[in-house]
Formats: C-alpha cells, sequence, structure tokens
C-alpha cells in the first residue's frame, strides 16, 4: 500500500493536521479535530498526514469485466520480510506469533492449506501492530520498554500463574519468545494510547439515550439478556470470498477445540479483539443489526455460528451466557455437594465394570443423606470429597439441570466412564441468588460509548493502514 501523504517529525505533526484541517470541507472537520483523519486505523506511519484530496479522487474505481493479468500473480505469496514504516517484520517474527497462537490453542493441529492462511493473517496483524507503535511514537505518546515489561510481569503472574522467567521458559519450549508477546502488548498498549487521545474524547452519548434505553429494559424485565462473543472481520467487495473462506477457516478451528478468546485477539478487528472479542451483557438489540440479532436470538450458551455477512465484512459469534433482565438466574445458586466416586480395579473386565456400576448407582440411591455418605461410602469402596461453595453454573451444563431439581440428600444420576471410574453429586445444601436489578445507567452509557468508539477504531484503523508505507521482499 504507498502512502499519500506529508511526512514529516513528530514535533511538527499536531501543527500540520491543524492547517489540515482548515483545508478540508465541513463534512471532514469534525473528524480531522478528533484526529480521525490524521489517524485512523492501527495506527500509522510516523509523523504521515492525508494530502488534500486530489480531483477525482474519490470517483468510483472502475473495472473492466474482462481482464488479463499481465504480471505474475505474487499477491498471495507475499511473505516477510516486510518493511512497515521503516520498520522490518521478518519470517521468525511470524513464525514465533504462530506459535504462540497455536499454544494459546492447546497446539491443535491444523492442516498445511489454513496454516498458510494462519500466517498470512498474523503477517497482517503484526503489519497493523507496527503501524499502532509507529504512530504512537509521531504523536509522542511512545510506549516505554517499562510500560510492556510491566504488563508482561503483570500477565504471566495473574493469567499465566507463572514468575516472568518461568513464562520466558514456557514461551521458548513452545516455539515462540518473550520478545513476540512483548510486541503484541506494545502494540496493544499503543492503540489503547491511540483511541483514548484520537477517539474517545470525540465520542458522546447524551443522557436521555440513556434514560430511553434503561426505561426500555425496565419495561422488558424478564427478557432475555445475552453474553456474547464476537469476531468481527472487514471485506470489500474484492476481498468478500477470500474473507469468508478465512472465516470459515477460523469456526472450523475452534470447533475443533481451539479458544474463542485466542481467535478473537488474533483476528477480529473490532475494538472487543483486546478483551478476547467478549461484548458483555447485552440485549439484543444493542447489537444494532438485524441479521445478528436474528441469529443471536436463537443461540444457545456455547453455540458458535458463522461467519455471517453484515455490511462491511462478517461477524463470528459466540454465545457465552444468556439469563433474564432484571431476574435472578438459578444457576447463580451456591451450592453445597459431596461427590462420592468409584475406581475400578485394574484388569476388571468391562462386563463386570459395567454391572459394578449400575450396582453402584443404585447403592448411592439408598444413603439417607449426607450425615452418612462418608460412612456408607467407604462401604461400598467409593471416596467423599465435598465442596460448599461452588456455584451450578460452575457444573458441566450436562449436570447443572440435574442438579437444580434435586432436594437436599438426593443424588445425579451416575456419570464418568468405565475406564476412569463413575460417581455421583449429592446435594447438601443450597442458597438461591437474590433478585438483580439490571444494569444501571451508568453501564449502558458505557456500552454504549464502547460501541461507538469500536465505530470510530474501525474508520481509524482503516485511513492509517491506507497511509502507511509498506513495503515487500
Amino acid at each position: 500500500m504507498a502512502a499519500s501523504g506529508i511526512h514529516i517529525g513528530a514535533r511538527d505533526y499536531n501543527a500540520a493536521r491543524q492547517k489540515q484541517v482548515r483545508k478540508l470541507s465541513n463534512s471532514l472537520r469534525f473528524l480531522r479535530r478528533a484526529g480521525l483523519l490524521a489517524a485512523l486505523g492501527l495506527g500509522a506511519m510516523s509523523g504521515s498526514l492525508h494530502a488534500q484530496t486530489a480531483p477525482g479522487a474519490m470517483d468510483v474505481i472502475a473495472i473492466p469485466a474482462d481482464i488479463e493479468i499481465l504480471g505474475p500473480a505474487q499477491t498471495a505469496q507475499r511473505s516477510a520480510t516486510v518493511k512497515v514504516n521503516g520498520d522490518i517484520i521478518t519470517g521468525t517474527d511470524v513464525d514465533h506469533r504462530v506459535a504462540l497462537i497455536l499454544a494459546a490453542n492447546d497446539g491443535t493441529p491444523i492442516a498445511d492449506e489454513e496454516m498458510r492462511a494462519l500466517r498470512m493473517q498474523v503477517l497482517r496483524n503484526l503489519i497493523d501492530e507496527t503501524i499502532q507503535i509507529k504512530e504512537a511514537e509521531a504523536q509522542e505518546m511512545a510506549v516505554t520498554e517499562a510500560d510492556v515489561d510491566n504488563t508482561y510481569n503483570r500477565l504471566a503472574t495473574q493469567r499465566f500463574g507463572r514468575s516472568p522467567e518461568e513464562l520466558d521458559a514456557y514461551l521458548y519450549s513452545v516455539g515462540s519468545s518473550p520478545a513476540s508477546l512483548k510486541r503484541q502488548i506494545q502494540g496493544e498498549l499503543a492503540w489503547s494510547r491511540l483511541l483514548q487521545r484520537n477517539v474517545e474524547p470525540y465520542v458522546t452519548v447524551s443522557q436521555d439515550e440513556v434514560d430511553e434505553l434503561y426505561t426500555r429494559m425496565e419495561e422488558s424485565r424478564g427478557t432475555v439478556e445475552y453474553r456474547v462473543g464476537e469476531i468481527y472481520l472487514s471485506a470489500t467487495p474484492e476481498t468478500r470470498n477470500a474473507v469468508f473462506q478465512n472465516g470459515q477457516r477460523i469456526v472450523d478451528q475452534m470447533r475443533q477445540g481451539g479458544s474463542f478468546v485466542a481467535y478473537a485477539r488474533q483476528f477480529s478487528e473490532a475494538s472487543t479483539a483486546a478483551v478476547g472479542g467478549d461484548l458483555g451483557w447485552i440485549r439484543i438489540e444493542q447489537l444494532q443489526n438485524p441479521t445478528l440479532e436474528t441469529v443471536a436470538r436463537d443461540m444457545q450458551p456455547g453455540q458458535l455460528v458463522g461467519p455471517i455477512e453484515i455490511p462491511g465484512g462478517f461477524s463470528i459469534l459466540y454465545m457465552i451466557d444468556r439469563r433474564q433482565v432484571g431476574m435472578a438466574d438459578p444457576r447463580d445458586a451456591q451450592l453445597s455437594l459431596l461427590q462420592i466416586s468409584l475406581d475400578f480395579p485394574a484388569g476388571m473386565p468391562e462386563d463386570q465394570r459395567a454391572a459394578r456400576a449400575q450396582q453402584f448407582g443404585q447403592q448411592v440411591q439408598a444413603i439417607p443423606g449426607c450425615g452418612a455418605a462418608q460412612e456408607q461410602a467407604t462401604q461400598l469402596g467409593a471416596t467423599v470429597v465435598g465442596n460448599d461453595a461452588i456455584t451450578a453454573r460452575a457444573l458441566p451444563e450436562a449436570l447443572q439441570g440435574a442438579v437444580l431439581q434435586m432436594q437436599v440428600g438426593q443424588v445425579t444420576p451416575v456419570f464418568g466412564s468405565l475406564d476412569e471410574g463413575v460417581r455421583v453429586l449429592m446435594l447438601c445444601g443450597r442458597t438461591d441468588p437474590e433478585q438483580q436489578g439490571g444494569p444501571t445507567r451508568d453501564q449502558l452509557m458505557g456500552q454504549l460509548m464502547d460501541d461507538r468508539i469500536g465505530k470510530r477504531a474501525q474508520r481509524y484503523m482503516r485511513d492509517l493502514r491506507r497511509d502507511a508505507v509498506i513495503e515487500y521482499n
């Protein structure tokens, strides 16, 4: 992508941008003041600004129906090394980031074709990160090494439960490197700073809008509320088919066990990518797209749907959870449970294990409550462990309904396997959740702000990419 713009030093950036503002039409003036046309995208080249639009530059591109390719078709074969606004991305950078993604997905193997698509996407991500970082430097908001190290150390201890040195060793062991993860952290911090300066101050939500939404929610108390994850992939008419196929590959990988959060962080072009695509608790109308609203309304927790074509690209939706607005969710009930487990001796024939499992199910049904569970379980050759503070939603979905229908002293059907042993859960106590008040006005305002910031951020990314100078080897 060739840059079309005035290249200046960081010191003169703001002054030059203000001069450009005065030359633009009224329809663009607001966005210039917001910093959106000087920096719209995932960061732009150091000190890059749009040049004034040349006559005819906004005309529709005319492409004949019958074309003949005269040069070699090398676009799909482009690979690192790539120079982005003066910074180099190497093949090793791509390798390390790919290894990081595969490790986040528990090393789930992927086919050669999908690996090529993944590498292309990773290269695009690295280009975006570089553009972000360079634009933050141009606007004198550079992310320092200390900033990155502090975030890396916090990530190591809080998310991975390791020391920074142990995380270093782990990343090397999976074929990645600390430098690769730190580069991603640097890009995310840079992008966050750009949004905080150039987008967020210029996005507003009126109190009247919040009050109207709050009133509608109060009137609809008891209706369903959704917690949705989204991966957004932008597309143009020219790239539609390629983006759709890429979305299908992403969905296939997640259905084979890939992490939605990891894929959202790497592939989604929405502002929620940094939080794994999580939109939080929303009403269906807050998706603001009739197609997505229709799809999400029928989805069940744990269901993945997509890619779904919407204006500007495709969405992949993951239904994290759903609940009734303003109503207590039975799955938030706090339970006191005993787990009674029976293991089978090594070498026991399968038919004998099946018969023993059936007998075990009948015997535990006869245990007269939690007080006698330990003694009688010992007589059956079983073991007992307890948990007095577990919520129903923390149980596997297959058990949630059964446990919530039980009375104190009752047990679930036998579950497990004839290879690893069988078990039951006995209910010893239950504290139901209190009535929920629903989201507050402040929470609604935050959700509306996040949605508008996300839309502005997408335009920001688009324009910064347009201004970037990218040279392929």
